[in-house]
């Protein structure tokens, strides 16, 4: 049986989540009725219904499967015919800058809802700011510096026989190192003792800055300020900014090969790693929510018919041409579209499962 704390975390997650949808699908309703468009069903996740409500013209319901939602309006589908009545609220029927701003809205709620996010997280918990020192603030599990027993709040005195005094110098003595075993000298933070520690550095890719780089998995120790609420909101939009940009680095190095496959994950690491967040605090569950809320709007932009992004490239072919593509064209993209989106679920609960049987 469940303990508390982790029905709690459970009960977390499951929130966060259906907030990071709920406001992809607020973004679509709202633009609807903004623009004039009917909306008939306004659903959190997809397959049966488990309980709804009809207001007016429109039936709010959860269904079954809490892995997205649905808005469906009017005369949305391709080649639906709206009844004469309805061609006034029909979604087909409205000025190609309606139904942009409509499947647009959605992915852009995302976005504004990471900037409230993450200056929410900054108001309440202040920012962390990295401390140039070579003082460890954090050690991540599995990279070099964990197995050679390195720790947070221990201090590195000299790297390669050589002292440091600075995250700089230390860092600089990383990248020399070629990927060649080092030795660490380190003041342990949790008696004071003074250690010899072999770190092996390793090539990973370098998402900031492009190409390749020598780490061995640790972060530098920071204090935290607090900031008022302009300071807040320029930062939480410069967050938001760089993780888009991260996220979309990270796709055209997967698209190019500069990447591998094997390090996407699916709805089960999500929420696994959703949960590992919770348990660290709420701070921690904030942030990752608005870094899932950029993930969110970003991938939805994506130029693959059956997404948002490839009803606007749609959008954009009639705004060149002067008229739709053919329903028959559209029809074979979205099909196509469908084959890839499942082709992709398929593959990332494959390395999910994967990970699981692995450890």
């Amino acid at each position: 049986m469940m303990d508390t704390a982790t029905l709690i975390i459970i009960l977390q997650v499951v929130i966060v989540f259906g907030l990071i949808v709920f406001v992809h699908e607020l973004g679509h309703f709202l633009a609807a009725k903004f623009v004039g468009v009917g909306v008939e069903r306004f659903s959190l996740g997809f397959g049966p219904k488990i309980f709804g409500k009809q207001v007016g013209d429109t039936e709010y319901l959860v269904s079954a499967i809490p892995l997205g939602g649905y808005v469906k309006m009017v005369g949305e589908e391709v080649g639906e015919d709206a009844p004469p009545a309805d061609i006034e609220k029909s979604f087909a029927h409205k000025p190609l800058s309606g139904r942009f701003l409509i499947v647009a809205a959605g992915p852009l709620f995302n976005l504004i809802s990471a900037i409230v996010v993450f200056a929410v997280l900054f108001i309440s918990f202040g920012i962390h700011v990295p401390l140039d020192i070579p003082r460890i603030g954090g050690v991540i599990p599995k990279l070099p510096a964990a197995i050679a027993g390195l720790e947070k709040g221990d201090e590195v005195l000299s790297v390669a026989g050589t002292p440091v005094s600075t995250w700089k110098e230390m860092a600089e003595k990383i990248q020399q190192s070629q990927g060649q075993a080092v030795p660490f000298v380190v003041k342990k933070a949790k008696d004071g003792s003074t250690a010899e520690l072999t770190v092996q550095p390793e090539s990973r890719d370098d998402p900031m800055g492009g190409g390749k780089k020598f780490a061995i998995g640790i972060t530098a120790d920071s204090q935290v300020e607090s900031v008022s609420l302009g300071r807040a909101m320029t930062l939480a939009v410069q967050e938001t900014w760089m993780w888009s940009k991260l996220i979309f680095q990270n796709l055209v190095m997967l698209v190019t090969g500069n990447a591998s496959p094997k390090e996407l994950g699916g709805p089960i690491l999500i929420f696994q790693e959703a949960g590992r967040q919770a348990k660290l605090g709420l701070d921690y569950l904030l942030r990752f929510a608005a870094i899932i809320n950029v993930n969110l709007a970003i991938f939805n932009l994506l130029p693959i018919p059956i997404l948002d992004g490839g009803h606007l490239l749609f959008f954009s072919i009639e705004a060149v041409l002067g008229r739709p593509p053919s329903i028959r064209a559209r029809e074979l993209a979205l099909r196509f579209g469908f084959l890839v989106i499942l082709t992709l679920i398929v593959f990332v609960m494959y390395n999910d499962i994967a990970r699981i049987v692995t450890g």
